[in-house]
């Protein structure tokens, strides 16, 4: 086994397991606090990247164009939040999944008559388009380097948020009993309000980051959510640790995975069916793991406190 290539799929599955981090950590918020189950989630995290790739183009900035992209987001998901979705918190979560799943549709035409059914491709700029020596021997792009960054800042704004700030309480008391929390006065609706912009906005900034990693098309959001709803489950829904502990295994299941897969199966099967199976095992992992953790743990690994 190539030990170098291991220490970079497992900076790899780091590097993923953040970008599944900013996406899980709005959903969770979402669906812990609101009980609305959001599958336009991953039509905001499509939105993200499409906005990031006009804004560069059109200040000639890829940071730029992210620091405009980044308030857009947070923007039209209080939009989407006040126009669509408050009407939702009432009904089951049948309605809620109908409902969003329409989102869905409205945002992939949408996209479809702005930007055209073509994939677009988000150029880096030059000082992130180069690799870093992270240890004798081992290059690695400068650009994997600033999402790892950037996820972890968020997620150390996020802990401040959430365990020390008045809005946290709120939101960590929102999550434990919406009920009480309204009975004391707080404006439940502007409260939702502002949890689905934040939530709007991770995903946003996880779809700008992956955005020169893949290639922005319509739909982009819908394969990525799939496995966002697998860490919400795993950690713990409405928990931010949770979800990020989560996105962090999934990611280095998926991708390290993928990488030890083929070498263990090669010693049992041709190297042509080892090939093949291995990514569909790494992926079947996810699954098997978050099964394990609903019949050990039906809350999640990290519930919340009070769950």
């Amino acid at each position: 086994m190539n030990w170098l290539l291991l220490f970079e799929q497992i900076l790899n599955g780091i590097q993923l397991g953040l970008l599944l981090f900013l996406l899980a950590a709005g959903l969770t918020l979402i669906f812990g606090i609101m009980d609305l189950v959001n599958l336009a989630h991953g039509s905001l995290y499509m939105m993200g990247a499409y906005f990031a790739y006009s804004f560069a183009g059109w200040t000639d900035s890829f940071v730029i164009g992210v620091l405009l992209a980044l308030p857009a987001t947070l923007l039209l998901g209080i939009v989407v939040e006040v126009v669509a979705l408050r009407t939702l918190y009432d009904r089951n979560h049948l309605d809620q999944v109908l409902a969003t799943f329409g989102l869905i549709l409205f945002f992939n035409e949408l996209v479809r008559i702005i930007w055209g059914p073509a994939g677009l491709d988000l150029p880096l700029p030059d000082f992130l388009n180069t690799s870093v020596e992270i240890l004798p021997g081992i290059p690695y792009p400068t650009y994997r380097l600033a999402v790892i960054a950037v996820g972890l800042l968020v997620a150390l704004f996020l802990y401040l948020l959430v365990a020390r700030t008045r809005i946290g309480m709120l939101i960590r008391a929102g999550a434990s009993n919406r009920e009480m929390v309204g009975a004391l006065g707080v404006d439940i609706k502007l409260l939702y309000t502002i949890v689905f912009g934040l939530g709007a906005a991770l995903a946003g900034l996880a779809g700008m980051m992956a955005a020169p990693i893949l290639t922005v098309e319509v739909g982009m959001g819908e394969r990525i959510l799939i496995d966002t709803f697998v860490v919400i489950v795993i950690g713990g829904i409405g928990s931010i640790r949770g979800a990020f502990l989560a996105a962090l295994i999934i990611g280095l299941i998926d991708t390290v995975g993928r990488s030890i897969l083929p070498d263990l199966l090669n010693l049992m099967l041709p190297q042509a069916a080892a090939s093949t199976a291995a990514p569909a095992l790494s992926s079947m992992l996810t699954y098997v793991l978050m099964a394990l953790v609903l019949a050990i743990r039906p809350a999640g690994l990290f519930p919340p406190r009070g769950a």
